[in-house]
């Protein structure tokens, strides 16, 4: 499905992040984490141990991560936290591989962590939640949790995320308009552009939501020419 954009956009517009203000963060245990895993299906034993695919342990840890911050009113500031991690990680694969790794011991893992938490700002509750991980045995699977949190807490707070490409980095208010054009198509409370650098648009950009695109790139232009032309001279050829 392919859909246009009201009104003529010129130049690539901009992204909106929901919720990006963190609020005052607070302390927690990791004694709340272990109750709420239980009631998700997830031992205190190590997780080594169980037959659990990455996606369901992902998705056992991601609703009791949600539930504790809920309950204590920090939804949004470890969503913020969420966010900062899949940045470190998409961008950072010798991180990944040093926590990854079994021959490195819970202790090295921790100070990675500690590090992390350090550099990225995080809430005291995600560290507590990155170091249950790492006790567990189950940092390997911190992609899939982060990314089931993520479609969580999209659900909860009604909010559409979209893949928004271009050729060259947008200004913020370029992103806002594109933004705001999709809250209308879509009609979501809330926009999460995810900014992506795509040289061979050559100029414009793309947004992709759910199953539908939007497509005002110079290169998907060109394209819908040739095929044009391409349908143009396959019907003089029939005639």
């Amino acid at each position: 499905m392919t859909s246009g954009l009201a009104g003529k956009c010129s130049l690539p517009c901009r992204s909106a992040s929901v919720r990006t203000t963190r609020p005052g963060k607070a302390f927690f245990s990791g004694a709340p984490v272990a109750a709420k895993l239980r009631s998700h299906g997830v031992g205190t034993r190590k997780v080594t141990a169980m037959n659990l695919e990455f996606d369901a342990v992902g998705g056992a840890y991601a609703n009791a991560l949600v539930e504790i911050a809920q309950e204590q009113n920090s939804l949004d500031d470890v969503h913020a936290d969420v966010d900062a991690l899949q940045a470190l990680f998409s961008e950072n694969e010798q991180i990944k591989d040093f926590l990854f790794n079994p021959v490195m011991t819970p202790e090295m893992k921790r100070d990675v962590v500690k590090n992390i938490s350090k550099e990225a700002g995080l809430s005291k509750y995600t560290t507590n939640f990155l170091n249950l991980l790492v006790d567990k045995d189950r940092i390997e699977a911190i992609e899939e949790i982060l990314e089931a949190f993520e479609q969580t807490y999209c659900k909860m707070t009604d909010t559409q995320v979209a893949t928004l490409r271009s050729a060259v980095k947008l200004e913020q208010e370029q992103q806002f308009l594109i933004a705001k054009k999709l809250q209308e198509l879509t009609g979501s409370k809330n926009i999460k552009l995810k900014p992506v650098i795509d040289e061979s648009l050559i100029a414009g950009f793309t947004v992709s939501y759910g199953s539908a695109q939007i497509d005002m790139s110079v290169k998907g232009q060109l394209e819908m020419i040739t095929n044009e032309l391409e349908g143009k001279n396959v019907g003089m050829l029939a005639s």
